[in-house]
């Protein structure tokens, strides 16, 4: 921004604007190195989290001239992991690691092992993979809803974001080849305030417009919003089973049916509770409908690799049909190097974790699942009633198993680094400002719960007691929550992911 030049062309219209543009421009270099050194302090002190080998382990910013030989690799990957096992394994970490028993964990890597080099996209080599995508397809949606006669379909992604991403691409796809719309409208994702961010990612990508409604006092979708939202460029309506951020479970049933009235998608995005939901509405717990029993339920998404128990980097994403799957496709006719296809975003995929997806869930069972979700639901109502017994907080909404809380008499992002000094990896949140924790299976082990409420008890007292520093997260979240510049926040999200690629 040239802020002389702009005084100069104000000079010539009004003196007093003039004036004060040039007093404006006099500022702005000293506002932009002020905002600089604040970048600057802020991501030295992410930088001392998110690189703490330096200066302790080998850094290869280029090819070492000789390679090292295998026991030296291996003996540097196992000394990190090492170093980062007992936050995940003994809890301290908010969803992250859904399963993490050790027996478990080397189930899956001796799966992996035996199938490292399975690749899907070569289906003549390795039939094997075929048959394991399909049947967890089969097995997920049969759990969520989907008749015997197959009348629910899906595929295999690599995580919710890419479940998400087809879903909506699959939409837009659909209303193109219906002419949906014509001239320069744009088909709309009509989507509640708290839906998952990969909405807008996908909006983003496949040129989409991100239409957000909000939400009522109990953080679930407002129906009526949601009805005055629909345009004729809505081409599919979003629901949460539950939200990332308050895990509240949006009203399906009704939402759904305002898109089946309307001729469009309704998509279940059941990333976080497709493998907890089923379970604990035969545990007893009150679950709403919110899957493909709900009849304008057209799409679901479900994580395999979160309560599914599986290796991170699977998901499913479901379809009410394969007239509408086959919009998620890419085929090619033309090209000098084949007919090719692929059903996902990528090409080549590791299908050795889909082996482990498979491995884990026919191994886990409905027994298995009905006792994890029967000792996961047990332990999220220990802490929720124990967070709802410290007088400074209170829980957002009804949650079963995602519990957040904010504070109207502390900081409650001081909270959160209070708890991050402690050893806890928590997840702040904001509008309104709070913090949550996904309840998971490590948290199920003797003392864990305890721990957690000891430690918050204590988080808040020094929340509390203390001036605010300005070290941790709580600036961050901080400038994040009540800057109205966004510009200034996106840049520095920008500059922490540049930060996570410097060696």
């Amino acid at each position: 921004m040239d802020m002389a030049r702009i005084a100069a062309k104000l000079s010539r219209l009004n003196p007093h604007v003039a004036a004060a543009a040039e007093r404006v421009a006099r500022r702005v270099p000293a506002l932009r190195d002020r905002i600089e050194r604040e970048y600057d302090r802020m991501l030295a002190g992410m930088e001392r989290e998110v690189k703490p080998y330096r200066g302790e382990a080998a850094t290869f910013a280029s090819l070492p001239a000789t390679g090292l030989s295998r026991e030296e690799v291996l003996a540097e990957v196992s000394s990190l992991a090492g170093r980062e096992r007992p936050r995940w394994h003994d809890g301290f970490a908010s969803g992250a690691v859904y399963q993490g028993d050790d027996s478990h964990v080397g189930f899956l890597n001796s799966v992996y092992a035996a199938t490292s080099q399975l690749n899907p996209l070569h289906a003549d080599l390795w039939p094997s993979g075929a048959k394991y995508e399909a049947e967890i397809v089969s097995m997920t949606a049969t759990m969520l809803g989907g008749g015997s006669e197959g009348d629910v379909v899906g595929t295999v992604t690599s995580g919710g974001t890419e479940s998400i991403l087809l879903a909506m691409k699959t939409y837009r796809d659909r209303a193109t080849a219906a002419r949906r719309w014509w001239g320069s409208s744009r088909p709309a994702i009509v989507a509640p305030s708290t839906a998952h961010v990969a909405f807008d990612k996908a909006a983003r990508y496949f040129g989409m417009r991100m239409v957000r409604v909000p939400v009522g006092r109990d953080f679930r979708a407002d129906v009526s919003a949601t009805t005055a939202a629909l345009t004729k460029d809505a081409v599919v309506v979003v629901g949460s089973a539950p939200s990332f951020a308050h895990g509240a479970i949006d009203p399906i049933h009704q939402l759904a049916e305002l898109a089946r009235s309307r001729g469009i998608g309704f998509h279940t995005d059941a990333c976080l509770g497709g493998f907890v939901l089923p379970w604990a509405e035969r545990l007893g717990y009150p679950v709403p409908p919110f899957d493909f029993r709900v009849q304008g339920v057209t799409s679901m998404s479900a994580d395999t690799h979160k309560f599914g128990y599986a290796a991170k980097g699977t998901s499913v994403v479901l379809y009410r049909g394969v007239d509408l799957r086959r919009f998620q496709y890419f085929t090619a006719t033309e090209w000098p190097g084949g007919l090719y296809f692929s059903p996902t975003l990528a090409g080549s995929r590791p299908g050795a974790l889909s082996a482990a997806c498979w491995a884990a869930m026919v191994a886990t069972g409905e027994d298995g699942y009905l006792e994890s979700t029967r000792r996961i639901l047990e332990t999220a109502t220990t802490i929720r009633e124990g967070i709802e017994a410290i007088p400074e907080l209170w829980v957002l909404g009804d949650p079963l198993f995602v519990i957040a809380f904010a504070s109207d008499a502390v900081d409650v992002y001081r909270v959160l680094d209070a708890m991050a000094s402690r050893g806890w990896s928590l997840n702040g949140l904001h509008k309104p400002p709070a913090v949550h924790i996904c309840v998971t299976l490590r948290h199920t082990e003797p003392g864990v719960a305890e721990r957690f409420l000891a430690d918050l008890r204590a988080a808040v007292r020094e929340a509390r007691d203390h001036p605010a520093t300005g070290d941790g997260m709580a600036p961050v979240y901080g400038l994040a929550g009540t800057s109205p510049f966004r510009g200034m926040v996106d840049d520095l999200l920008r500059r922490y992911v540049d930060l996570l690629y410097r060696p």
